[in-house]
């Protein structure tokens, strides 16, 4: 009997581990749910940055859209590095943190392990239309938006064959036709903003 009652304690625990997972995986298999008070910016507008980024004027601009504690832009820290070290020559990185806790340009660039600018200011995510984390953003030297969306398909940026934020730098830089994109790369998936209501 006492064996019995160790097995079927040990089961439920292992279900309610099981399930956790499952529920975890599951909710971020979905699309992040839209502000009642979002306003979209369509590709090809201008974004005025205003002096609210450092970053070089004749160059184009990626921003990356972070959360620390978001585990999507946590496992995404890799990938956006990788595109950093490849394009550094021809474009300007910023990172935009959005989270209501404190944090300094500082703790954001050792956790990258990158000298890059970092911003905290979250109007830049309304003017480039960004509603969660992580979320690519890519302006030509115009300041025109020319990608806003995800890095690829898997939530953990690891499936290298849907690189969408890859394959806009390289349509961008080979004079191409705007690459035309599914949901996949152009609805948010990840965490939702902390000041974004459901």
């Amino acid at each position: 009997m006492k064996k019995a009652l160790i097995v079927l304690w040990l089961l439920i625990i292992f279900g309610c581990i099981g399930y956790i997972f499952w529920y975890t995986d599951w909710k971020y298999s979905l699309p992040t749910p839209v502000p009642k008070d979002y306003h979209a910016v369509a590709a090809g507008a201008y974004v005025a940055l205003d002096g609210k980024l450092r970053v070089a004027h004749d160059k184009p601009v990626f921003i990356h859209f972070f959360n620390p504690d978001c585990p999507c832009s946590r496992f995404n820290i890799p990938y956006f590095k990788s595109l950093e070290k490849k394009y550094r020559d021809k474009i300007a990185f910023a990172i935009v943190v959005l989270n209501n806790r404190a944090y300094t340009a500082g703790q954001i660039q050792d956790k990258f392990d990158m000298d890059i600018p970092v911003s905290f200011d979250s109007s830049i995510a309304a003017a480039c239309g960004v509603y969660s984390t992580p979320q690519a953003v890519l302006l030509d030297a115009d300041r025109h938006l020319y990608y806003r969306g995800n890095y690829n398909k898997s939530r953990y940026c690891t499936d290298t064959r849907t690189n969408f934020a890859q394959m806009a730098i390289d349509s961008l830089f080979h004079n191409s036709y705007r690459p035309v994109f599914s949901a996949y790369a152009l609805k948010a998936y990840g965490c939702q903003l902390p000041a974004c209501t459901q």
